[in-house]
């Protein structure tokens, strides 16, 4: 294809060059913003009377058509095209001759592709949004089954405090809902409209910004053209916002992992979302929470590489900009993968109770509410952790729990001890005691499902 800035070349571009300059391999995915945007474009130029408006009804028509083949699979995108904005332009010349060429009139690819990408990425991040959303609307619902399911908070990966499944699932959708909040956030600072700005310098030509805005679907216009061409900050913002959200679920991917482990042995995921050993038949491996922990460290990697790719460019628009597609592209990809296959891991998993429960009766779980019970009784705190730090080296001693330990024992270590520290230590007295705002207790947890899903709507 030939190209439609030649006119300065006495030479063919180097074979090799031309490959390493082509952006149509990764940007032929932003066609049909593409050309959303030549038509808001070719519009507003009818209509500020830039070029013929019956040119521009030809334009606007010649550009439908296009979209139309490529949807159909009536079109083929040129390989050999540098870009996909060149690909279109050529493309609506070869349909409509002169005609076709009048759409560059007041345009650079520069603000060109700054335009692309910001609507590209708007419907990508809505989608991000709405997947989100899903798998916390999963988490709310697996919760509202475990309630009152027992298990160990842990600190350290050591045996902590008794909480419940459903408070442990929540804590993931707090994070996941900060996640949405983040990628609405940053779907503002793209919602700003860059053509017009033109190369760098904005045109001579008398547009009409917000009128293209307004056809697009934007909210504001960018308000200097340097910036216009040249910012990729929204794409380095919605780029960490993914690599949060991505390390949220790699977190809890690992959690999935370890619960998954006979050692655990807290959940078994589905058949359908567990491998086998090519060699040891027993297995049953969690590869779905691997693969997701294991690409989170390649969408910080695209991050690191955007900004990396950024920090040394001068204003305003440089080549090494056209890296920042396949970057965010990545990032967005790889995301909407892992939670659309994170989904239904987390829908079909089955929860093993009794495990859970047996694990939190082990672990001195129930070692601060004991002290919590002298406290109640008038001791001070310190004492009462100390003597409960006896009454646990006891247990130890004689294979015992405290709920096991006999009243006399407990009597020679704090005579404020009573028949009704056995049903202060029991575990679901600890988690349902725990009744304020954020606690774990069936009450309050009740009470997040529903805020949560209250947000939700």
């Amino acid at each position: 294809m030939a190209k439609l800035w030649a006119g300065r070349f006495k030479k063919e571009v180097n074979e090799k060059v031309n490959d390493f300059n082509s952006s149509i391999s990764f940007d032929a995915r932003m066609i049909h913003h593409d050309i959303l945007g030549s038509i808001a474009h070719a519009t507003m130029l009818g209509e500020q009377g830039i070029i013929d408006k019956k040119e521009a009804e030809m334009i606007v028509e010649g550009l439908n058509g296009i979209l139309s083949d490529v949807e159909n699979d009536n079109l083929a995108i040129d390989p050999t095209a540098e870009d996909i904005h060149m690909f279109v332009e050529a493309e609506l010349t070869k349909r409509l001759g002169d005609t076709g060429k009048r759409l560059h009139t007041a345009r650079s690819r520069n603000d060109q592709v700054a335009l692309d990408i910001r609507l590209y990425l708007k419907d990508e991040t809505d989608t991000l949004i709405q997947l989100t959303q899903n798998l916390i609307q999963v988490l709310c619902n697996v919760a509202s089954e475990h309630t009152e399911t027992v298990m160990s908070g842990y600190t350290h990966l050591q045996r902590a405090q008794p909480i419940t499944f459903a408070h442990h699932l929540m804590a993931y959708a707090q994070m996941l809902l900060r996640d949405m909040d983040r990628l609405q956030d940053a779907k503002k600072r793209m919602d700003v409209m860059p053509l017009g700005s033109g190369a760098l310098a904005s045109t001579t030509y008398p547009l009409n910004r917000m009128r293209v805005a307004e056809l697009l679907g934007f909210a504001n216009v960018t308000k200097n053209s340097l910036d216009g061409v040249s910012d990729r900050d929204f794409c380095i913002e919605l780029c960490s916002a993914i690599s949060i959200l991505m390390m949220h679920l790699s977190r809890f991917c690992e959690e999935i992992i370890l619960w998954c482990s006979w050692e655990f042995k807290f959940i078994e995921l589905d058949d359908a979302y567990a491998t086998g050993s090519s060699i040891m038949p027993q297995k049953k491996n969690p590869d779905i929470a691997e693969l997701v922990r294991g690409k989170t460290g390649r969408v910080i990697g695209d991050l690191v590489t955007l900004l990396t790719m950024m920090k040394g460019l001068p204003l305003a628009y440089n080549k090494d900009m056209q890296e920042d597609k396949e970057a965010i592209f990545d990032a967005v990809d790889t995301a909407k993968l892992c939670i659309s296959t994170f989904i239904p891991m987390i829908e079909t998993m089955t929860v093993l109770k009794d495990n859970m429960r047996n694990a939190a009766a082990k672990g001195f779980i129930n070692a601060t509410d004991c002290a919590d019970y002298l406290v109640k009784k008038g001791l001070p705190f310190r004492d009462a952790y100390k003597a409960t730090g006896q009454l646990v080296a006891l247990c130890i001693d004689k294979s015992l729990v405290l709920e096991t330990l006999p009243l006399q024992e407990y009597q020679t270590v704090c005579e404020l001890f009573d028949n009704d520290i056995y049903e202060a230590i029991r575990l679901d007295t600890c988690v349902n005691g725990r009744n304020v705002i954020g606690g774990p207790a069936k009450e309050m947890v009740e009470q997040q499902i529903l805020e949560v899903k209250n947000k939700l709507k």
